[in-house]
């Protein structure tokens, strides 16, 4: 009985080429990977409305969360935020994305009211949506912030209680 090609103990792995770029399943299943590209399809389809429409002015705004939203996404995916401890990623996350519902639900507000055609109306929607999507992100994220925070305060005052014990301990002695 053969085993096939892909069961064999000695058969070389195919080469990653392009592969290595995609995200792995676990992470497009979770949570994050979900919003993060709901974000980057969001503000996509955002842009791409705005440049049809007559509210062109808006179209930046989108333009740049795309960019911001995918690279999170590949940088999430490929676990850039475990190699760079420099940059503290679950704040910045939170601040992208607060800045983000704010700015869409501004920008979606005077796009349908301000002006008639159908792409900005279709651009407001987007931005409505996309409004949600990011808040719900920034609720999330917040939690775990707060999660994190609540974790590394308890530690740091049983460190400084323990240090405090020991040193009034070599006081008395």
């Amino acid at each position: 009985m053969d085993l096939p090609a892909s069961e064999e103990p000695d058969a070389p792995a195919p080469p990653p080429g392009l592969r290595a770029l995609l995200p792995s399943r676990e992470f497009l299943c979770s949570s994050k990977g979900q919003l993060l590209l709901a974000e980057s399809v969001l503000s996509f389809i955002t842009f791409i409305c705005y440049i049809a429409s007559s509210a062109a002015s808006f179209m930046m705004a989108p333009l740049i969360e795309f960019l911001l939203a995918l690279f999170l996404f590949f940088a999430y995916s490929s676990k850039l935020n475990e190699k760079f401890k420099g940059i503290y990623w679950p704040l910045t996350d939170f601040l992208r994305c607060v800045t983000a519902a704010i700015i869409y639900f501004a920008i979606s507000i005077a796009a349908v009211s301000k002006y008639s055609d159908g792409a900005s109306k279709a651009a407001g929607v987007f931005g409505f949506i996309a409004t949600i999507v990011f808040a719900v992100d920034f609720y999330i994220t917040f939690n775990d912030l707060v999660t994190f925070l609540k974790q590394g305060g308890s530690e740091n005052a049983t460190e400084a209680q323990k240090s405090e014990d020991e040193a009034s301990d070599s006081d008395s002695d």
